[in-house]
């Protein structure tokens, strides 16, 4: 081979170990696309009940899903919260409406109840906040090709409180953070 020739597959070489390096890299903070290897993906977060218990005042604004290399993610803004929001997710096996009992089917191999305390509706109006309807897939919120969620579907706006459930393909692992006035569900693409 010809010193430019090998000079190239040097450079080539070298290149392809700094993108492998560069992508392990970022699947730690989980902005990698759909091909990250599995083996980049431990979570370790556990499937158990998760729970914070404070309150807040301000009513739930927006609820929104995103994909990401090694879960998938579901928000829930709370606009004007000035401490972090309590909250209540756990796995369950039937969805029932919170303060009626009402059964509501939701799609999926494992269902995740989500309970984000703070209300749907204005409490000094009682107006409207967030248009969740019981029995009803999340608005605006739509999981068609998710690896892990499959349905979403809002239960009620109840004492101060606000039920969702996400149905997802397992019951897979599943973390919950919180960041200022916003509540985060990750749920695991596997175990």
């Amino acid at each position: 081979m010809r010193p430019v020739g090998r000079a190239v597959t040097a450079l080539a070489l070298t290149g392809v170990t700094l993108v492998g390096t560069a992508g392990t890299a970022w699947a730690s903070c989980g902005q990698v696309d759909h091909l990250v290897a599995a083996s980049a993906c431990a979570t370790g977060w556990g499937s158990g009940l998760k729970s914070a218990p404070q309150h807040s005042p301000e009513p739930l604004t927006n609820i929104r899903a995103g994909q990401h290399g090694c879960f998938d993610r579901l928000v829930f803004d709370v606009t004007g919260a000035a401490e972090e929001t309590g909250y209540r997710v756990g796995y369950v096996g039937a969805f029932h409406q919170d303060g009626t009992g009402t059964r509501i089917p939701v799609a999926g191999g494992a269902i995740l109840e989500i309970f984000v305390n703070a209300p749907s509706y204005d409490p000094s109006t009682g107006g409207v906040v967030y248009p969740g309807t019981p029995g009803r897939s999340l608005p605006g919120v739509g999981v068609g090709g998710y690896r892990t969620f499959k349905d979403t579907k809002f239960g009620s706006s109840f004492e101060g409180r606000t039920q969702v459930a996400v149905g997802v393909r397992a019951r897979l692992p599943f973390r919950v953070l919180q960041y200022g006035d916003k509540v985060v569900v990750d749920v695991a693409h596997t175990w």
